[in-house]
């Protein structure tokens, strides 16, 4: 959408995390169609993740997607475990655009498992990035949703945040609580015309499924191959395209969900009904 053209968040800024590829990408840039400027950030380095890590090139494409868009983009590389870096890019954005008033924890991890593989490092590197994470980005940000007199807090937990999904223990046990973070927030930050709520995908088609997660997870299901109807859609999709969570994102943080706050949205093609 050009620059001035109406749009469904049109006048907003939102905060993304996990902004250079993947989902985070595909919600900023859906947020950026319908006339949001964006706060863009991502870690853009190595993880010990079994997947490709995201690049500070993967961030500059999505700046310059944006900009393409004709909206106005502060990019952050760091680190969202890291609370005062974090902070610091929040302000320094909302400085330069004027305002907050969405906020998309997107951010985050899932390295799958066989329950008895998993050391407490991996069981930690979860939490410390799923939870923590989404905790200091709602912290960093929600002064300045005050400041604006409300606005849009979206957690992105998962399909594994509603129901149990097998080699997942850690992401799982992530995903759950940041659902209840969601909910503990809106509570408190009701009463500044905060609404906060969470979406629980299914799979989506990210790099956070490729490298060697697929081989992972095949080798757990030869293992225990009665679980594996727990990741079977109801509808005839293996996995969502991200723009799909995108629309959902977008209703959150557009005024069209208003009267929606401490909910789960779950744009999961039936997995969770199970």
């Amino acid at each position: 959408m050009a620059a001035g053209a109406a749009g469904r968040v049109a006048g907003k800024v939102a905060l993304v995390t996990g902004a250079a590829r993947g989902q985070g990408r595909a919600d900023a840039l859906r947020l950026a169609e319908e006339g949001a400027d964006i706060i863009a950030v991502d870690l853009a380095a190595p993880m010990d993740v079994p997947y490709p890590s995201s690049t500070p090139d993967d961030l500059a494409e999505t700046v310059a997607l944006v900009e393409k868009l004709g909206r106005r983009i502060v990019s952050a590389q760091l680190d969202i475990r890291d609370l005062a870096a974090l902070r610091t890019a929040v302000d320094d954005g909302v400085s330069r655009l004027g305002r907050l008033d969405v906020v998309v924890a997107n951010a985050g991890i899932c390295v799958p498992a066989m329950w008895d593989r998993v050391t407490p490092e991996l069981f930690e590197y979860h939490q410390s990035t799923n939870v923590t994470g989404t905790w200091n980005t709602v912290m960093a940000a929600a002064p300045h949703l005050v400041d604006a007199g409300g606005g849009s807090v979206i957690i992105i937990s998962s399909a594994a945040g509603i129901t149990v999904q097998p080699f997942l223990v850690p992401y799982t046990t992530s995903k759950f609580a940041v659902r209840g973070m969601a909910k503990a927030f809106a509570v408190e930050l009701g009463e500044h015309n905060i609404r906060v709520n969470s979406v629980h995908p299914c799979a989506v088609q990210t790099p956070m499924g490729g490298g060697d997660v697929l081989g992972i997870i095949g080798e757990a299901l030869e293992a225990h191959p009665k679980l594996g109807g727990m990741f079977t859609n109801i509808l005839p999709f293996d996995q969502a395209e991200p723009r799909d969570i995108a629309d959902t994102v977008l209703f959150l943080a557009s005024d069209e969900s208003r009267f929606i706050t401490a909910h789960e949205l779950s744009p999961d093609a039936g997995v969770t009904e199970y």
